[in-house]
């Protein structure tokens, strides 16, 4: 138990600098663990955007640089922090502070360190993901087999997809009539939407190269903010398509543009988890159309409007767009019966249970 308060304290890690799913994800768990009567905190770089954006919350910021494994400061900063806050749970994120921290944690005697992976991409030694983590949450099946196949103890995973907080992710008559007047997309128009921050594997330039061989009432919205912005928008210029792609830049509140949209196109091509944005456009029942993403597919069974085609097949793409815009207008109860399934493995509350579920097991327990 926390020294201070005589609760039980969770810690989250985080190298990254920036601002994305992965760092969304750690917020929405330590927000959510705290209204269950956990303390929490963050050890993280000081000018983190994860630093500024937990300080408003409330939640205590550690900074530790996360320099590298060979910064002596980091080192010594990381061991001042865990040896004056005593976790009881430290959940590392990235790779260089679950390197770190996870090292750290287990010599400080911290009582469950866990570390959660949120990309389907190869590891560089599965020594680390067997050695420092009691439990290992995989955000996806195909993560966990990956890591599997490269040497990790398959007895240390727990896949856990990030929970979508259904509440705050359903359809809104307003926000679909705002958002589109905003844009100036008529209702006879078929929005064709995605959400997600700016990175080259998410995929954009197919989106873009498939906008400008569709028919002119198809109009095309990005929603999301990132380095690959100005490229994007050079691209739109060039197509002379810029009455048809809006950029929204980064938004805080993308449930709005989800009603505003007829049709998800989901164009990651690597990389991915099951990302958040593609099971909160699941929650509305949009019909979707995604790249061949090994994670992807796995929501796919609760899903009845969808087609997949391979990344940059345009010909592919608009094919399949224009098959799905016949099926925006779908039967009520099948979408409620889609967001159903969907909430039931990939919601907020069912997320938390398991969570919990594992501190449990290790003999952690609310009091």
């Amino acid at each position: 138990m926390n020294a201070i308060d005589n609760k039980i304290l969770v810690v989250h890690t985080d190298w990254s600098r920036a601002y994305g799913g992965q760092e969304i994800r750690i917020l929405t768990e330590l927000r959510e663990i705290g209204k269950l009567g956990f303390a929490t905190g963050l050890i993280v770089p000081e000018k983190s955007e994860l630093a500024r954006r937990g300080k408003e919350e409330g939640i205590p910021v550690y900074p530790v640089a996360f320099k590298s494994k060979f910064s002596i400061s980091s080192w010594l900063a990381l061991f001042r922090v865990l040896r004056k806050i005593r976790p009881d749970i430290v959940n590392t994120h990235s790779s260089e502070d679950s390197w770190m921290a996870g090292f750290a944690s287990r010599l400080c005697g911290v009582p469950l360190v866990t570390r959660t992976r949120h990309v389907l991409a190869p590891i560089s030694s599965a020594v680390s993901y067997n050695i420092f983590p009691h439990v290992i949450f995989a955000c996806s099946e195909a993560i966990r087999n990956q890591l599997i196949d490269q040497g990790v103890k398959p007895s240390r995973i727990v896949v856990q997809s990030t929970g979508i907080d259904e509440q705050r992710f359903q359809f809104s008559p307003g926000d679909r009539k705002e958002i589109r007047s905003r844009y100036g997309v008529g209702e006879d128009d078929i929005l064709v939407g995605n959400i997600a921050f700016l990175r080259h594997y998410k995929g954009h330039p197919f989106i873009i190269n498939t906008a400008a061989s569709m028919p002119e009432k198809f109009k095309f919205m990005i929603v999301g903010g990132g380095g690959e912005l100005a490229k994007l928008q050079a691209m739109v210029k060039a197509a002379g398509i810029g009455d048809r792609v809006f950029f929204t830049g980064h938004q805080e509140q993308p449930e709005k543009y989800f009603s505003a949209f007829d049709l998800v196109f989901f164009s990651s091509y690597e990389s991915e988890g099951i990302s958040q944005s593609f099971i909160q456009g699941l929650l509305y029942g949009l019909p979707v159309l995604l790249c061949r993403v090994p994670s992807l597919l796995e929501p796919l069974d609760a899903v009845d409007a969808y087609e997949i085609i391979d990344y940059n097949d345009v010909e592919s793409a608009c094919k399949a767009l224009k098959s799905l815009s016949k099926k925006r207008h779908r039967d009520k109860e099948h979408i409620a019966a889609q967001r159903r399934a969907i909430i039931k493995k990939y919601g907020l509350k069912a997320m938390m249970e398991n969570i919990l579920s594992i501190y449990e097991r290790f003999g952690i327990r609310r009091s």
